[in-house]
């Protein structure tokens, strides 16, 4: 099955991606970027504001349109109102990313199982997942970047400017620049030049990286078109939101320095060799190609360096350090699949059975927390739970062999295996309920009377509504609306405490909507109460 798997390695990554996540990754609920994302995607189909974008008829000028834009396209085709085709474009950038790395890690003269393996560990890290869905145009932006990258380190090392190459560069490189600013230019981009100048050398022709030069401002001119558009046709609007979003980089989730020291736990699965393949004096002398090795390791600490330097941060913004950092777990994976075998030091061989065993253990006694997930259930959903504990109890029993016989190549892809059964079978576990929330708030949509809002709705609930919602507050106080009778959903003030209200409606509490998945990460913006006004 592995040697299957290593003959095909860009459609294996491919195929994980898809079986992990492209027929359940609808069970999780939108979240509030995401949200956002689909609002507007739904407004360019609705409204034709492809340029000028908006969200619920308000301009939205905050991320560039060109996630949103592939977003929509898939929504016309699939259905705007199917949350699982909304995420597939994400989920292929997450494939993007696992190919690009092994590409450039065959680039780097890694042998083509080992390229594999740092393609696999990218597309199985934890927040290269989660930003998908928590803050889906990053995946875009640094997806694109690292498409740009690899044809930018072949031309380095070539010293070569064809055209096709050339023109891919531009094309990936003003993508990335459309799909989030400037953001993969610094974190991603930045971090990648410095490290290849410290490990390779900038050896060339003047007039070659004089090429490479213009290559690059053209690529961000050409991605940049739609500030400047915006900057023209709304400069009022497009001003008062860039300062906004300029002065957050000080004043807005300020964080010290360190803040970001713990990141390679952000790769979930594979932390404890993420932070093992970061110990430099130690397994500089046991990777295969130290050069390729060097240039991953300052890949990975000069992003996290400059992430460090913005006084805002949040953890999402690590996501692009997980990209060289797989390459990074590359090696040290790659190192035990050759050495294990023979390695007799308790320090060296402990952490590898604590970290593989842990999986295992976790696959052995999924079935126990059925005592916690299979109250009130239905039973189909216990079926699907005892698939998924007998599936993984057998991926456990098998990690626990092979590390038996110290064979970590098999453990390696038992191990992504794993995490393709938590994807295809444990997530539909919880699929119902939040279908359940959902259509709560869609069947308003049913109704003949019109919707407002008094202080707005979360974009969470404007999403699942389907359409827009307008507002009754205004600057100028409140607006008093055409028709006798309408609904009104709001999540803080109480419309009965509003004389401009009280006095000309009757107002009737009809029922409240929430949601909250959990009691624990309660969200008050996730709760909403919809009244019925009725003119006196």
């Amino acid at each position: 099955m592995i040697k299957l798997i290593e003959k095909q390695p860009i459609l294996s990554l491919l195929c994980c991606v898809v079986v992990m996540l492209g027929f359940t990754i609808d069970a999780i609920p939108v979240t509030i970027m995401e949200a956002r994302n689909f609002i507007s995607a739904r407004e360019m189909l609705t409204d034709d504001n492809w340029i000028l974008t908006t969200l619920n008829g308000q301009a939205r000028y905050q991320k560039p349109p060109l996630p949103t834009w592939i977003t929509a396209i898939f929504g016309y085709i699939f259905g705007i109102t199917s949350v699982l085709a909304l995420r597939w474009p994400t989920l292929l950038f997450v494939a993007s990313i696992g190919v690009s790395i092994y590409l450039l890690s065959k680039k780097l003269e890694l042998s083509k199982a080992h390229s594999l393996i740092n393609g696999f560990i990218a597309i199985t890290s934890f927040y290269i997942i989660g930003i998908t869905i928590e803050a889906p145009w990053d995946i875009y932006t640094h997806g694109f970047m690292l498409m740009a990258l690899h044809q930018l380190f072949l031309m380095f090392r070539t010293k070569e400017t064809s055209i096709l190459r050339s023109l891919l560069f531009v094309l990936f490189l003003a993508g990335s620049v459309l799909s989030k600013g400037p953001v993969s230019l610094y974190v991603l981009f930045l971090p990648f030049v410095i490290a290849y100048g410290i490990v390779f050398k900038f050896k060339g022709q003047p007039i070659h990286f004089l090429k490479l030069l213009s290559l690059l401002i053209f690529g961000i001119v050409l991605g940049g078109w739609w500030y400047f558009h915006v900057r023209i046709a709304d400069p009022k609007t497009f001003t008062a939101i860039a300062e906004r979003e300029t002065s957050n980089w000080s004043s807005y989730n300020v964080r010290p320095f360190y803040y970001y020291w713990s990141f390679f736990v952000q790769s979930g699965l594979w932390t404890i060799p993420a932070f093992i393949s970061l110990l430099y004096p130690y397994l500089k002398t046991r990777v295969s190609n130290i050069k390729a090795y060097r240039f991953s390791f300052f890949w990975t600490i000069f992003a996290v360096i400059l992430l460090s330097v913005i006084p805002e941060k949040k953890s999402r913004y690590l996501m692009p350090v997980l990209i060289p950092l797989a390459i990074n777990i590359g090696f040290y994976i790659e190192y035990l699949i050759r050495e294990f075998k023979t390695i007799t030091s308790k320090k060296e061989t402990i952490p590898v059975y604590f970290q593989f065993g842990l999986i295992g253990t976790i696959g052995i006694l999924f079935w126990a927390s059925g005592f916690f997930l299979l109250s009130d259930t239905e039973g189909s959903t216990k079926i699907r739970f005892f698939m998924a504990s007998a599936v993984l109890a057998i991926i456990g029993f098998f990690i626990f062999k092979n590390l038996r016989t110290k064979d970590i190549k098999n453990v390696f892809y038992l191990v992504v295996a794993f995490m393709m059964s938590i994807g295809v079978l444990v997530l539909p576990l919880a699929k119902g309920q939040a279908q359940a929330h959902y259509k709560a708030v869609s069947e308003l949509n049913a109704d003949h009377l019109k919707l407002y809002t008094l202080d707005g709705v979360s974009p969470e609930v404007l999403y699942n509504y389907g359409r827009k919602i307008l507002s009754l507050k205004t600057k100028d106080g409140i607006l008093i609306p055409a028709e006798k009778q309408f609904r009104l959903l709001t999540s803080t003030s109480k419309p009965e405490d509003i004389s401009e209200l009280s006095k000309l409606y009757t107002i009737e509490f009809i029922a409240t909507y929430d949601l909250n998945f959990s009691a624990r990460d309660h969200k008050s913006r996730l709760v909403n109460q919809l009244y019925k006004l009725t003119l006196k």
